[in-house]
């Protein structure tokens, strides 16, 4: 796939540790920011490539996303509050339609005319997969390479939606580590892999126009340690991993009597190094199982994979091949790192 086409909009924010070219690269994308259950009419701050934004719903339900700055005097619009569909600047008490534009200034409020300079920088807006997607630069959604997690509104399916991780690592380690098979008998062991079952079996990977493709098969059971009785002996265990770059990915995992579990791993880059990840989710057996045992599954799984990321240096992924070592078990994420490479993202973000 092909990097989307710069869009001049906003700048990199002055205190970003991103290089100017890297960040305008990956602010083409789209990512998540929150998940729709968390928004209310109260604002509350998200940050995406350092850049702050206010996100709130109106009286009505509409969901909106701006730059957290006020234009008049630089205070925080998060601070503020939401009357029917207009947003409050707790500072000087200015008020925002949903169309960002400034309609009333209380100090004078017989002004009819306002300048477009008091205009609000607002962001799109797009619900997928319970999740609020957003671009700081990217406007046509036709190019946007969101991930495809089809079986979040089907019959049959339970869809699942744990709380977010913020990891204190970058967003392309953890996606790395995501498609990783390798790491499964040493990170987790104690949850579900077996660390006298290391063996990666030769698995295959081919480019797509999304991403990559992959898919592994293995006698690694999925089950929690305490459910491995469930797996039949001879069972064979089909993960199959759908990249979509920059930073998402879905892991579908087939499991007896025809199950299917499918994991849309979702990286919000907060900064170079910091990520919140959202981890929606479906399944279509136990669907009347206990929801908070799957919660505890899937914060256990990601905690054993924070430590790791966090912990790794460099910070960022090294998108140069030859600046660490690789194994045939690698051959997804040399891939993944390819493509990231092909972009055009600089020497400063591999270090």
């Amino acid at each position: 796939m092909n990097a989307i086409p710069f869009i001049s909009l906003p700048h990199k924010p002055c205190h970003s540790q991103f290089d100017e070219q890297d960040w305008q690269i990956l602010a083409q994308h789209w990512y998540p920011v929150a998940r729709i259950e968390d928004i209310t009419s109260t604002p509350q701050q998200v940050t995406l490539l350092d850049m702050n934004l206010a996100l709130y719903k109106t009286e009505a339900g509409q969901i909106h996303l701006v730059r957290d700055i006020c234009p008049h005097r630089g205070v925080p619009l998060s601070k503020g509050w939401v009357e029917g569909d207009q947003l409050i600047c707790p500072y000087h008490g200015l008020h925002f339609n949903e169309a960002g534009q400034c309609t009333r200034i209380p100090a004078q409020p017989d002004l009819t005319q306002i300048s477009e300079r008091f205009s609000l920088t607002k962001f799109p807006v797009v619900l997928k997969c319970g999740l609020v997607w957003t671009s700081l630069c990217g406007r046509d959604q036709s190019l946007a390479n969101f991930p495809v997690l089809d079986t979040w509104q089907s019959d049959g399916h339970q869809a699942i939606l744990p709380p977010y991780v913020d990891i204190a690592g970058s967003s392309g380690r953890q996606l790395e580590g995501f498609i990783d098979v390798a790491h499964f008998a040493w990170v987790h062991h104690q949850a579900f892999a077996d660390r006298d079952n290391p063996v990666v079996p030769k698995y295959t990977t081919a480019r797509t126009e999304y991403g990559l493709h992959t898919h592994y098969t293995s006698q690694v059971s999925n089950y929690p340690h305490g459910m491995q009785h469930l797996a039949p002996d001879d069972f064979l265990w089909h993960r199959i991993f759908d990249v979509y770059p920059p930073f998402s990915a879905v892991l579908t995992v087939h499991f007896p009597e025809q199950g299917i579990l499918k994991i849309l791993n979702a990286c919000c880059p907060v900064s170079h190094n910091k990520t919140r990840l959202f981890v929606p989710l479906t399944r279509n057996f136990d669907t009347t199982g206990d929801l908070q045992a799957v919660y505890d599954f899937n914060a256990q799984i990601f905690a054993e994979d924070q430590e790791m990321v966090e912990s790794q240096k460099p910070e960022e992924l090294p998108l140069d091949i030859s600046m660490e070592a690789h194994f045939e078990a690698d051959r997804s994420s040399a891939m993944y790192r390819r493509i990231l490479a092909e972009w055009g993202l600089s020497k400063r973000y591999t270090v």
